[in-house]
């Protein structure tokens, strides 16, 4: 990983898309975008990021089917992959989890804990390999 790690944000909501995006850019990180799961998956195989923010309901493709598309190209199964989303709940956390994500963040973020946040998920994720 380099010093600004590259940070795929997957979000169709623009005002979501700024907010998480000059947060993190303000905090070190390099950030690519993609409104669509399509777009995701097709980006995450081109600049293979070191960590993914996958939204859950996107236009075309929602989030659980990027998800098994960039775990079934073996070029993208190991950059890990957060859910970034606004379903609250327990189930919906369970279901997130259990669906192959390598975590969860909830919509919408702290300005102040997001960095922090993914800064934790990106070295879980070194800790893992």
């Amino acid at each position: 990983m380099t010093d600004r790690p590259l940070v795929l944000l997957v979000e169709d909501n623009p005002r979501n898309l700024k907010l998480a995006r000059d947060v993190l850019e303000f905090a070190g990180f390099t950030v690519a975008i993609a409104g669509t799961g399509e777009d995701g998956v097709a980006l995450a195989a081109s600049a293979l990021p070191d960590l993914i923010l996958m939204d859950i309901q996107l236009p075309g493709i929602d989030g659980y089917a990027a998800l098994e598309q960039i775990r079934r190209n073996s070029a993208t199964t190991h950059i890990p992959v957060v859910a970034l989303t606004a379903f609250a709940m327990a189930r919906d956390r369970d279901r997130v989890l259990s669906s192959g994500f390598d975590g969860y963040l909830e919509k919408p973020i702290s300005v102040r804990d997001f960095p922090t946040e993914v800064r934790r998920h990106l070295d879980e994720a070194q800790e893992r390999q």
